[in-house]
């Protein structure tokens, strides 16, 4: 093969890979408008959510979404993502249905330990209270089994009980894309289209669909204190503690979640294209390099989910 040739090569094994994916993520996601009665699509307006969304417009055309977008909102959450949100919606014509943690709290539902605790965790309560409000019998996430290990072990229909709990020994077996939708009264299903997609397969498809993403996905200037090997955003929300000190950095997210607990990486890279070349020699995953709250074992992935966590 000559050197020519060969970018030609790797660029169309590229596309076929992306195809075999977004393929596979419109089946389940007809499949959820299909199957269920009262689904909802799970949109933040992060990376993922809006990768998911590009498919649910390809398998259903811009004002056709045959369910709404829901969004648990901590009250914390980048002012970037969620104007950006709301506009995606709007494009669309896409119902969008937005629920508080603070609303919870203010129902006494949801209680801090103490005001600067992180509502992040809380987030379960206040999805188990609209699932109930709602009716919804099917919530579509984007979360990724590369994301990290509870992640892993999750299938793409993945069953709660009547408590909206999961456990993982009891879920169902998919075989040959079968899916056993089977619902008892009370539970639901949280299902996950993009489960086998990777951070690179996301990015890749970011930069071949040219999707929009939130300015702070791509690098930009940001004040900084380093804190147990991770960059923390200065904000109200999360000051500099005694003895930190103060930097300006060129920075980026990899994942976005509530500010309290989601840290950027340092970075140039300035669009998707320069993401991905940057992908592609990462070593620790994103939420490995990013989030706060996966360091500790008492707010463990896993133990959230089986509370009703997305």
């Amino acid at each position: 093969m000559n050197a020519r040739a060969e970018p030609q090569l790797l660029g169309q094994l590229s596309n076929q890979h992306l195809d075999a994916l977004e393929e596979e993520t419109i089946f389940i996601l007809r499949e959820v408008a299909a199957t269920f009665e009262r689904p909802a699509l799970l949109f933040s307006g992060g990376k993922d959510s809006l990768v998911l969304l590009k498919c649910a417009e390809k398998a259903f055309g811009a004002g056709r979404l045959p369910y709404p977008l829901l969004m648990i909102d901590t009250g914390h959450n980048f002012p970037e993502v969620t104007h950006f949100r709301d506009l995606r919606a709007k494009e669309l014509g896409a119902e969008l249905i937005v629920r508080s943690v603070e609303d919870s709290m203010k129902r006494g539902t949801v209680r801090l330990a103490h005001a600067g605790e992180s509502r992040n965790v809380h987030q379960s309560v206040t999805l188990l209270e609209a699932i109930d409000e709602f009716r919804f019998d099917a919530l579509i996430g984007g979360a990724r089994r590369d994301e990290e290990k509870a992640r892993a072990k999750e299938r793409i229909f993945s069953h709660r009980d009547s408590f909206g709990q999961w456990q993982p020994k009891a879920q169902r077996p998919e075989l040959w894309t079968l899916f056993n939708t089977r619902l008892a009264p009370g539970e639901h299903f949280r299902v996950f289209p993009i489960s086998n997609w990777t951070e690179l397969d996301v990015w890749q498809y970011i930069e071949r669909e040219a999707i929009a993403l939130p300015s702070i996905y791509y690098a930009h200037r940001r004040e900084v204190v380093e804190r147990k090997g991770l960059l923390v955003p200065v904000t109200e929300l999360t000051p500099p503690r005694n003895g930190e000190q103060v930097e300006t950095r060129t920075v980026r997210f990899r994942t976005v979640g509530d500010i309290t607990c989601t840290c950027p990486v340092e970075s140039p890279a300035a669009n998707a294209t320069e993401v991905v070349a940057e992908t592609l020699i990462a070593d620790v995953s994103e939420r490995g390099a990013t989030r706060m709250d996966d360091k500790t074992s008492d707010a463990s992935m896993e133990k959230r989910k089986k509370d009703g966590y997305f």
